[in-house]
């Protein structure tokens, strides 16, 4: 048995399809013009959008062709060459490989606004790197590395970068759905030229086997129809979806996150059991928004801190990890809101509307009691103190501002330097706390009066004692007045001075942080979307098929099937051999004729398998017919580019 079989070498894309030059002029990458553009002609359309990426352009030359002489040639001229070299530019700012270098520049500028202090997150910090870093301090403002994410050069790329998807996938997109809205094309004229091929003969009319092939190739999920002589087929138009929607989804990302940057809010609240926050900036300890972020959106919510419950191991190599940390709180949404129960744990925080209210910290609050002189009360409330170590040894600062006088009348300032721990050692040990449950509680406090220095006007942490106009109450020896107190006792100043009282029933404290980050859904969901794209572009190979049924010179059918992938691929070879032995089971070879052929082997018949022709082949091949003479050979490949 024998075949005839093209072995003319292919155009390099494997394909048929002709490829552009900067002028428009078909390049003849096979070395001889003649074949190229043959090949092109062979396969036409059967080659053509497998995929909707566009086709690589070289460095164009003059857009504007021969110039006439004269102004209005000049005119014309240089007309078409700013509309060439427009186009050439939107191409290339169009093309995946300028987007993929955005992306790649975009990573690149979010560097430094992650390592160099941003104005919008904590101006301290920059004012600080400015003082220490006098050279390149100025630079880096210059350069708007202190705000990254608002500067001109960052917000280029990011425009640029949209700008790119969008006029790479619009496209695309109605390309995508003409090709749906289409059919799969017709088969080539020569389906030897096919990365895949296999070809016998059989005793069915050619009508029953296009028919059983027409259904095999739909019950297969192909999009199949009957086309002269030949069922063409095509699959995998999920990889082009998988591939739109992986950009359509790095859009949504980048608008969810510019969104979410500009549009933000973070504030904390530091809240004592029993006490409330309501949600307006006045009430934050501290807080950081987007630049374009107004105050009217705020969700107007409050809520009241009820209770604090934290219990920790007791015992084991994790003594003092917590086993339960949470603050159960009252809320309401609006200013007519019902109250409603929440409990706010460490992953489980309030949601209302698009903010969050997450517990950050813990401390305790020690209820002091102070007097003046005369023994009045000028001074009582829970004061929070702040967490040193993980067994909540705390520090802070009682500041009694105003109502106070000394036992001589004079109105003063005092000032105490407290350090609090929750289960204190006792005589002998180091001023630390052994756990952070309340088992032996401690307040260490050391006395000042004088100055406070907070009618300057300058602001100050009311965690630390400014100094530096306070003197030292000193005991009968002459040191520095400095005791430790249980709840319920008090420590007496000298000279008449008052007293302060450490309450029994201390409180506890629990940090809230309120983030609002619109768009954080939509960027979920675009991280998901580019993921399931990604795999569909990755795994999903766009591939046609075609099979052809015609009956020969000596009135045997012969049936030839060809396959063709987006790139180079054993799948398609593979399926193809599948597909070839489902149909051979339906349309069986034919006995071989030994006289009508040079073979005169008798056929086998076993089911056809697809491979490859042979790329060493003669040229001499390329004038042959494209019928098979008879006798044909169970399973005959193409070349595989």
């Amino acid at each position: 048995m024998g075949t005839t079989r093209d072995t003319d070498v292919r155009t390099e894309d494997g394909n048929g399809d002709r490829t552009e030059g900067g002028n428009g002029e078909r390049a003849d990458r096979s070395g001889t013009g003649d074949i190229a553009t043959r090949d092109a002609g062979d396969l036409g359309a059967a080659g053509a959008q497998l995929s909707t990426a566009p086709r690589d352009t070289v460095v164009p030359g003059s857009f504007g062709g021969t110039r006439t002489p004269g102004a209005t040639g000049w005119l014309a001229w240089t007309g078409r060459e700013v509309i060439g070299w427009a186009r050439w530019i939107w191409r290339q700012l169009t093309s995946m490989r300028v987007a993929l270098l955005l992306l790649f520049l975009l990573s690149l500028g979010a560097i430094p606004g992650s390592l160099i202090p941003q104005s919008g997150t904590d101006e301290t910090k920059v004012a600080d790197f400015l003082a220490r870093h006098t050279t390149i301090g100025p630079l880096y403002e210059k350069l708007g590395l202190f705000h990254v994410y608002s500067s001109a050069w960052f917000s280029a790329i990011y425009i640029l970068l949209f700008v790119s998807l969008i006029g790479c996938i619009v496209p695309r997109t109605w390309q995508f759905v003409g090709q749906l809205r289409g059919r799969p094309p017709r088969a080539p004229r020569l389906l030897t030229r096919l990365p895949a091929y296999t070809t016998w003969r059989t005793g069915a009319a050619p009508e029953e086997v296009r028919e059983e092939a027409l259904k095999l190739l739909k019950k297969r999920r192909f999009r199949a129809h009957l086309d002269g002589d030949a069922v063409a087929a095509e699959k995998g138009y999920l990889r082009e979806v998988g591939n739109l929607a992986f950009h359509i989804a790095l859009i949504v990302m980048l608008v969810a996150f510019a969104w979410g940057q500009l549009f933000k809010s973070e504030g904390n609240k530091l809240i004592v059991e029993g006490d409330g926050f309501a949600n307006t900036l006045t009430q934050y300890d501290d807080f950081k928004s987007g630049s374009l972020f107004d105050t009217d959106d705020l969700e107007p919510f409050s809520f009241v801190l009820e209770d604090f419950e934290g219990t920790y191991e007791e015992t084991g190599p994790n003594k003092g990890t917590p086993r339960t940390y949470q603050a159960k709180v009252d809320y309401s949404v609006g200013a007519d809101g019902e109250e409603q129960k929440k409990t706010v744990k460490v992953n489980e925080p309030l949601d209302i509307d698009d903010s969050k209210v997450y517990l950050t910290a813990h401390g305790y609050a020690p209820v002091v009691t102070v007097r003046d002189g005369k023994g009045k009360v000028v001074y009582r409330q829970a004061v929070p103190l702040l967490p040193l170590d993980s067994n909540v040894t705390s520090t802070g600062a009682i500041k009694v501002m105003d109502g106070y006088k000394d036992a001589e009348g004079k109105r003063e300032q005092l000032g105490f330097q407290a350090f609090f721990l929750p289960a204190y050692g006792g005589e002998g040990t180091a001023v630390v706390s052994q756990f952070p449950a309340l088992l032996n509680p401690v307040l260490n406090l050391a006395a000042y009066h004088g100055d406070l220095g907070v009618d300057a006007g300058l602001p100050q942490s009311v965690y630390q004692l400014e100094k530096k106009n306070m003197k030292e109450f000193k005991d009968s020896k002459g040191k520095q007045l400095r005791e430790n107190l249980k709840p319920g006792e008090t420590m007496q100043l000298p000279d008449g001075a008052g007293s302060i009282t450490f309450e029994k029933g201390v409180k506890e404290w629990a940090n809230f942080q309120v983030t609002r980050q619109p768009g954080a859904g939509w960027a979920l969901a675009g991280a998901f979307g580019a993921i399931f794209g990604l795999a569909a572009s990755l795994f999903i190979q766009r591939r046609r098929v075609w099979v052809r049924a015609v009956t020969g010179p000596d009135g045997i059918t012969v049936v030839e099937m060809a396959g063709l992938g987006r790139s180079e691929s054993a799948k398609v070879p593979e399926e193809l051999g599948v597909l070839a032995g489902h149909l051979y089971d339906l349309a069986p070879g034919a006995p071989d004729t030994p006289d009508l052929g040079p073979d005169p082997g008798q056929d086998t018949s076993p089911a056809p398998t697809a491979s490859a022709s042979d790329p060493t082949a003669s040229d001499a091949s390329e004038n042959e017919h494209p019928t098979p003479e008879p006798p044909a050979v169970p399973a005959e490949g193409a070349e595989t580019k």
